[in-house]
């Protein structure tokens, strides 16, 4: 899995409470565009998010499934995009003193296309997308925090 990692300015409560906000995806997860459904349910396990992903006009209408949940400390995702694979994703949110949180992306493709695509290209791909999405990602939970 390629990993990511950012020390954030806010306290893991906050961090979360943005992951748990099905509808704020497309506003940290870089690619994602356009939410279409969020599940009632979103975070638990089993849960989906609908969107798409790429730039108008040419989008793939993709899921993403909560595989396993530990709330306030982790969320594990499987994205799915058709021909292109599938990625398996997992956050990990981690106290640092009481105001700030390492937050841990770790993402692998897997299946389609993105499969056969060995880890140090992936790396090449998924690790700028993934430390911008922590920077959004950050963005948004100290803006919700204040």
């Amino acid at each position: 899995m390629i990993e990511v990692s950012r020390t954030m300015p806010v306290p893991a409560e906050a961090v979360y409470e943005v992951l748990s906000d099905g509808w704020s995806y497309a506003g940290w997860v870089v690619g994602s565009c356009h939410i279409r459904d969020v599940d009632e349910r979103w975070p638990a396990a089993g849960a989906r998010i609908h969107h798409s992903v790429g730039m108008w006009p040419l989008q793939l209408e993709d899921t993403t499934t909560v595989r396993a949940v530990d709330p306030g400390k982790s969320l594990e995702l499987e994205a799915q995009g058709g021909a292109l694979g599938t990625a398996d994703i997992v956050v990990t949110l981690t106290p640092y003193g009481t105001e700030e949180t390492v937050v841990r992306m770790a993402e692998a493709a897997r299946g389609g296309i993105g499969g056969f695509i060995p880890e140090s290209m992936q790396a090449l791909l998924l690790k700028p997308r993934n430390e911008e999405s922590l920077a959004r990602l950050s963005a948004l939970a100290l803006g919700r925090a204040r």
